[in-house]
């Protein structure tokens, strides 16, 4: 069985083809700024690479181009598209209906319905599963909502102390995210180091970041909450913020109630806080030169990761292994040493020589250390590629 990930942005398409009899990955690619005047695309199949640009006009589009390579006569690595059983998306939210779904119109009604959850994801979601669903009506859709692993969550994590009723009325409770990616740790750190009983806490920092706690391969919390917007700091996302700010803000500035949104998910987070960039990699390089604004986001930013760290710690009753992954968690030395700054207390103890000659799976905590750390690079994809095969075999 062929499976098709996609990974959707508003004006973006990445994808990874698996040939799920062994999960060997056949190709990968990606188009960038579809709608836009010119789109630029890549492909890798085998030693193949190619690069394009053109007109896109929308994901439909989008996915036939990526079909056309994956079928090219030349270099492509299927015979005919009837060769991929099923296109899975690493979908963000559908509220209740979360878990692993073939795509149909309730769950497309609910994901646009709740797009003020997930602007940045639940409408170029919609729209392509839309689009897909005309164009390749014999290709099933699944949807793994990022939701799904945290549903093991106990309720009184779960819950926010509001009135009781509003989980029941407006679904709102912390749901948890980046799902994919924390199973995958989960599952991967247990492989390593050959236990299934092990207590973890998943530092997935990249664009948007989530600590994860999982006890026995099961989450019990997760720092992310009712939307992604929550939790920790994120590139441009506010993370943790108190909403009673926002009558002094709006009364203030003028601005309207989605204009203070728009700038709270697009505006704020690391690049807000330094007024330079999200981006870790320009933070660490312009702090290097005494930029106190991108020294103070980076500082902010450990800080934040280090709050939730304690707590799970506690939640857990200790833990076994703590492991960095993402973007941000597989490359940044700074980030890492920082989150694990004097924490001897805890048992947890990094090796500085390890953590500076990080590759690929790379433990990093020194031979002292009772609590193990690894930086473990993620694999949503084939997370979300497993789970399509089991939504389309028991369909």
């Amino acid at each position: 069985m062929k499976v098709l990930v996609a990974n959707l942005g508003s004006t973006s398409f990445k994808y990874r083809l698996y040939d799920m009899e062994n999960e060997t990955q056949l190709a990968r690619g990606g188009i960038d700024r579809i709608g836009e005047a010119e789109s630029s695309s890549f492909v890798e199949i085998g030693d193949h690479r190619e690069e394009l640009n053109s007109h896109i006009a929308d994901h439909a589009e989008a996915v036939r181009i990526c079909l056309d390579q994956l079928t090219n006569e030349e270099y492509g690595c299927l015979n005919s598209v009837d060769e991929v059983s099923g296109i899975g998306f690493k979908a963000v939210f559908a509220g209740d209906l979360s878990g692993i779904r073939l795509v149909d119109d309730e769950l497309l009604e609910v994901m646009e319905a709740l797009a003020d959850i997930a602007p940045a994801h639940n409408p170029p979601y919609a729209k392509a599963m839309r689009q897909l669903k005309k164009a390749f009506p014999e290709i099933p859709l699944v949807a793994a909502l990022e939701t799904a692993f945290h549903e093991t969550i106990p309720e009184s994590t779960r819950r926010y102390a509001v009135p009781y009723e509003w989980k029941e009325l407006y679904q709102v409770q912390r749901w948890g995210f980046h799902g994919a990616s924390h199973r995958y740790i989960g599952g991967r750190i247990s492989e390593i180091l050959k236990r299934d009983d092990l207590k973890i806490i998943s530092c997935h920092l990249g664009g948007s970041n989530s600590i994860c706690a999982i006890k026995d391969g099961k989450s019990v919390a997760n720092s992310l909450g009712m939307s992604p917007q929550t939790g920790l700091p994120h590139n441009n996302r506010v993370g943790e913020f108190d909403p009673f700010a926002l009558p002094i803000i709006i009364r203030e500035s003028g601005k309207t109630l989605e204009q203070i949104l728009e700038e709270l998910s697009s505006k704020s987070g690391l690049l807000g806080v330094s007024g330079l960039s999200g981006d870790v990699r320009d933070l660490e390089e312009a702090a290097g030169k005494g930029h106190a604004k991108a020294k103070l986001a980076l500082d902010l930013f450990i800080a934040a990761i280090r709050h939730y760290v304690g707590g799970y710690l506690a939640a857990l009753g200790g833990a076994d292994v703590i492991v960095f992954t993402g973007g941000i968690g597989e490359n940044s030395q700074l980030i890492r040493n920082g989150v694990c700054e004097n924490m001897e207390w805890a048992g947890l103890l990094l090796d500085q020589d390890r953590n500076g000659q990080v590759q690929d799976e790379s433990e990093i905590s020194s031979e002292e250390s009772q609590i193990k750390i690894w930086v473990v690079p993620t694999n949503e994809e084939i997370v979300v590629a497993r789970q399509t095969v089991n939504a389309i075999s028991n369909s």
